[in-house]
């Protein structure tokens, strides 16, 4: 087993790492930027190293400097998180060559999975169904416009490289195709430090789910089930849970054996999430590998009880996977939301700022992972997600609920986040039916987005349930939670206390 390991990024991620290590005995090394200097992650470290200036390329997509730090750390591994470099073969190649083990697939196979198009190639030979697509990698524009043609609009623009929506456009006539390549080209290489897209067709209202694996380096694989990710805004997850209603045991069985063999084919070992499209008609296509640890893993821990993070550094120490595919089973249901530093009303801006309280709710089947405290600036220098919120129970209409209360008792004054958002999608009947796909979000964007002309509305309600209650000396319980389903304190943004 490793003594000491440098997790190379910050935020929830960073701490979710470092609890895992403190539990094997492991030391965790931390890193930081400029403005990251007083983040919360650093806090729960055994060192600390600077790695450079504030932009991503200078510090957590700075390959050199990162090295330099588990070197002069005495690291024997890094843990690059998810995002940053965490699907970067020439990083993962790079600690191989400075004698770090990288706690994740080795830079062959990453290479091959971390590339969107390569994978796709790969999983077609051993059987598994793909979306039509390009084949190849092609930098001249006729390429993409012959390609657009043969699938037939809509198409969708992806970055070979990396994940998280970044750098994926919706195409739906030659128009708009040239300036969608180049704006996915530009988020792709400031997301992952490489530029190269590709497109294939787009497929209308389907359900997006993933299996998670685990292969060691002795040739063992099991899943993990599934995770329903439909819930997306702009191709961004915000909202996953696990088992997905859209799948019976037999399609489950299935989509699970072929994610296997997608692993074992691209000799990938360590955690890693296939990824697949449900069309209406519920056939599967291959849509991605994830080669690194997911935002969502928690609910798949949650269900299954078994420490991903854990697996991981164990996998990459050497030792076998000690769990058979009998031995796993979902029991109950998980659910978990994406808190975002974000302005729902501003067409989702990010909102850097100072939090100036924080409230994270608690109690039974509560997790929360988190990367903030109050009093804490958050930098507008990398991707706004703040938290996760986590919830289980033993049947999905209580995960719900759950989650729902959970979401009204999480408090961030100071800056605007998604919050009510979230609250609002657990109150849709299209969700709690179970019936949603990946339009969901577009679908019930009227229901979901709260005009800013309820506001008044809303305060003036507050102040009256706060008098009476006062006059009364009770508990405040004026505001009926369905029809506003935030408060007052979530939804104004930034505040600023003034002395007298």
């Amino acid at each position: 087993m490793f003594k000491k390991i440098l997790i190379a990024n910050r935020g929830e991620i960073a701490i979710r790492v470092t609890r895992a290590c403190q539990e094997l005995g492991v030391s965790a090394v931390g890193v930081y930027s400029t403005v990251d200097k007083n983040s919360y992650h650093l806090r729960f470290m055994d060192d600390t190293y600077w790695i450079g200036d504030s932009a991503p390329g200078e510090s957590y997509l700075n390959i050199t400097n990162i090295i330099d730090a588990a070197k002069a750390s005495g690291a024997q591994a890094v843990h690059p998180g998810y995002g940053f470099l965490a699907e970067n073969a020439s990083f993962a190649k790079v600690c191989e060559e400075n004698g770090l083990v990288f706690i994740g697939p080795d830079s062959k196979a990453l290479s091959l999975v971390g590339d969107k198009i390569a994978s796709r190639n790969t999983v077609q030979k051993v059987g598994i169904p793909i979306i039509p697509g390009m084949q190849i990698a092609d930098a001249d524009i006729r390429g993409f416009t012959e390609m657009a043609a043969k699938v037939g609009y809509p198409v969708i623009v992806k970055a070979s490289m990396g994940g998280g929506g970044k750098g994926m456009r919706i195409v739906r006539n030659e128009k708009e195709l040239e300036a969608s390549v180049q704006a996915g080209q530009r988020e792709a290489r400031s997301a992952f430090g490489d530029e190269t897209v590709y497109l294939e067709k787009y497929i209308e209202r389907p359900r997006h789910i993933e299996f998670q694996v685990l292969r060691d380096q002795h040739g063992n694989v099991v899943h993990l089930f599934e995770r329903e990710c439909s819930i997306q805004r702009r191709h961004q997850k915000i909202i996953e849970e696990t088992p997905s209603t859209a799948l019976n045991e037999e399609l489950r069985h299935k989509m699970g054996e072929s994610a296997k063999k997608v692993i074992e084919a691209a000799g990938y070992t360590n955690a890693g999430t296939v990824e697949f499209l449900l069309d209406e008609s519920r056939k599967f296509y291959f849509l991605e590998v994830n080669a690194r640890v997911q935002v969502e893993h928690p609910i798949t821990e949650m269900v299954t009880g078994i420490d991903l993070v854990r697996q991981q550094i164990l996998i990459a120490a050497g030792e076998k996977i000690k769990i058979g595919q009998n031995d796993i089973e979902q029991r109950g249901h998980a659910i978990e939301a994406r808190i975002y530093a974000e302005d729902p009303e501003n067409n989702f801006l990010p909102c850097p700022g100072k939090i100036l309280f924080l409230n994270e709710p608690s109690g039974p089947g509560i997790r929360v992972d988190s990367g903030i405290y109050g009093g804490w600036d958050v930098p507008p220098h990398y991707d706004p997600i703040l938290s996760k919120l986590i919830v289980w129970s033993e049947d999905r209409e209580t995960a719900i609920k759950r989650m729902s209360r959970a979401l009204a008792n999480y408090i961030i004054i100071g800056i605007k986040t998604n919050l009510g958002y979230l609250k609002r999608v657990m109150d849709t009947e299209k969700f709690t039916d179970g019936n949603y796909h990946t339009h969901f979000i577009d679908e019930n964007e009227s229901e979901l987005c709260m005009s800013k002309e309820n506001l008044p509305e809303i305060l003036a309600l507050a102040a009256m349930a706060i008098a009476v209650s006062e006059r009364k000396g009770t508990v405040v319980t004026g505001i009926d939670e369905a029809q506003y389903s935030t408060t007052p304190w979530q939804e104004l943004g930034e505040w600023e206390i003034c002395g007298h």
